[in-house]
């Protein structure tokens, strides 16, 4: 993470360019029919996205995840190949703002049934510090206030770094982190699935519900769980739970914002440690895709504990759990532990 590897627009027009001349004698509706037996094939940005396809979608849907297990999505590379399959989908999921080199690559491949995760829901500005005093139904409420302007933030930041926290005035992109926005998207991903494939309608339908109620039973798991604790400030290394501390009226402490394997400076250990006596924090997470260095920096300078809180922007051997919603109880479990769940 402390360099960006990102493909420059010039080349990814390249590469789309060859890819759509590899397909020329092959038509979207052709593959469809092809090796994927008739299934709707679709491109998944990464694992958030390609979670909800495959649940949403079930037996009718190919998913492929331009994003491999272990690689952090902000360092995503785009292959020539893997340019050309986004021109061969029938549907592409992704989440803009995330991942330039796919967002750009998205643009220029003309797939009809492409979907924009975070205007699914509402977007909103989070800085290292975020706290919050909970959501019941607000979803509604947010949109005006931050709805076109987070969007706007996103393609001002798009061309830098690639993964914004609000830090600069954009939008913070980890909208999956909240149960509740995230079934706010899944909602969004069955209607255009059943848009896109009229014939699997009722299933896309079904298998949407199912999962907005593992969604739902998942956020009252947390607002149970997170409601009495000897503290609400939690610190972590990347900044990714802002919707989380907002929902669950906690205190996120990031140290170094954006990259989660940035060197913090004497100052901000010497702020996290102030404000780790005042609000009585006890630990320092740290996520599984990127360097354990700096929590344990930090946590040796500051006398604090470390931990895991997964960001679940990929699963692999190394996660604590299976799928999204295995490590988001994984989370909650270490995040009362860190709070001193009653």
């Amino acid at each position: 993470m402390n360099v960006r590897r990102l493909i420059p627009a010039t080349a990814v027009a390249g590469a789309v360019a060859l890819g759509l001349t590899a397909l020329s004698a092959c038509s979207t509706s052709d593959a469809a029919d092809g090796g994927d037996g008739g299934k709707l094939k679709v491109t998944a940005s990464f694992y958030p996205m390609q979670f909800l396809a495959e649940r949403i979608g079930g037996e009718h849907v190919a998913v492929t995840s331009l994003t491999k297990p272990g690689v952090e999505p902000h360092d995503l590379e785009l292959t020539p190949r893997q340019i050309g399959s986004i021109s061969e989908s029938d549907y592409v999921l992704y989440l803009k703002g995330i991942q330039p080199a796919v967002d750009d690559a998205i643009k220029q491949s003309g797939v009809k049934n492409t979907v924009d995760a975070a205007t699914l829901t509402t977007l909103e500005n989070h800085g290292s510090e975020v706290s919050g005093h909970g959501h019941e139904g607000e979803g509604e409420e947010h949109a005006d206030e931050h709805g076109h302007e987070g969007e706007e933030a996103h393609e001002e930041h798009s061309e830098g770094d690639g993964h914004n926290h609000g830090e600069e005035g954009g939008a913070d992109p980890h909208i999956w982190l909240d149960p509740v926005k995230y079934a706010e998207v899944a909602k969004g991903v069955g209607k255009s699935l059943e848009k896109a494939d009229p014939d699997h309608a009722a299933d896309y339908k079904k298998n949407t519900e199912t999962l907005v109620a593992e969604l739902d039973k998942l956020n009252t798991a947390y607002e149970s769980g997170l409601k009495n604790t000897a503290t609400k400030t939690f610190i972590t290394t990347h900044s990714a739970f802002g919707y989380l501390a907002e929902r669950y009226g906690l205190t996120q402490q990031g140290i170094a914002g954006i990259d989660p394997e940035a060197e913090p400076s004497p100052a901000r250990i010497q702020e996290i440690h102030t404000i780790a006596e005042k609000e009585k924090a006890t630990t320092v997470f740290f996520e599984t895709l990127a360097s354990d260095r700096t929590a344990k920096t930090l946590a040796k300078d500051t006398g604090l504990k470390t931990g895991v809180l997964d960001p679940l922007e990929g699963i692999t051997d190394k996660s604590r759990g299976a799928d999204y919603i295995e490590v988001m109880e994984s989370n909650l479990t270490a995040l009362q532990k860190a709070l001193g769940a009653k």
